[in-house]
């Protein structure tokens, strides 16, 4: 794999810490456009934003509609709607069904994004206490993408971690202070 045109992550409890871990961690030149959906229960991700940015060495934001994903940026999925990935790069935004008891649903980012970006995809499964992104992961194998798991005794909650491992494996489970380095060695190919 060249290094990849595009990063999702997924997470759910425990998924403030895990994302600011990675974050702050991570290049400041990965060269691709990460988008995340972590589950907060609330409507305004504003201060979830603020607080992941306040340590990551990348700018962190709110998706919105019809926006591209520029590379070396974090784009936050909003409450209450499904983020997608279309063709060309930009983002989309969806008030259909939960998926997984949840909007935004791990599960259709990563599937929208494994359909546009295939073998240039990496998945990241992190902390969470469901199955929520077992399917979109499975979905990015399929397509040839990378898939990175959080070691599941390493996760704050270890169901989502387990779920995706169980439904689509991965080609990297690893504990969570291992996962921006290896995302940095993924990007310098």
């Amino acid at each position: 794999m060249s290094a990849p045109r595009a990063i999702v992550i997924g997470c759910s409890a425990g998924g403030m810490r895990a994302l600011k871990e990675v974050l702050s961690k991570l290049r400041s030149d990965v060269g691709a456009p990460i988008l995340a959906v972590c589950h907060t229960g609330s409507e305004d991700v504003t201060t979830l934003c603020e607080l992941i940015g306040a340590s990551s060495t990348v700018p962190v934001r709110e998706a919105r509609e019809r926006c591209r994903a520029h590379d070396n940026t974090v784009y936050i999925a909003p409450g209450g709607y499904h983020l997608l990935v279309e063709y060309g790069g930009r983002m989309s935004l969806s008030v259909d069904e939960r998926v997984a008891f949840a909007r935004p649903a791990i599960d259709v980012l990563f599937e929208s994004a494994a359909d546009v970006y295939g073998h240039e995809l990496v998945g990241i499964v992190m902390t969470g206490a469901n199955h929520d992104g077992a399917q979109g992961l499975l979905r990015i194998r399929q397509r040839r993408g990378i898939a990175i798991v959080q070691e599941p005794l390493d996760a704050e909650a270890s169901a989502m971690p387990q779920a995706a491992l169980d439904l689509a494996g991965a080609d990297h489970c690893v504990p969570l202070r291992d996962i921006a380095p290896l995302l940095n060695r993924l990007c310098e190919r």
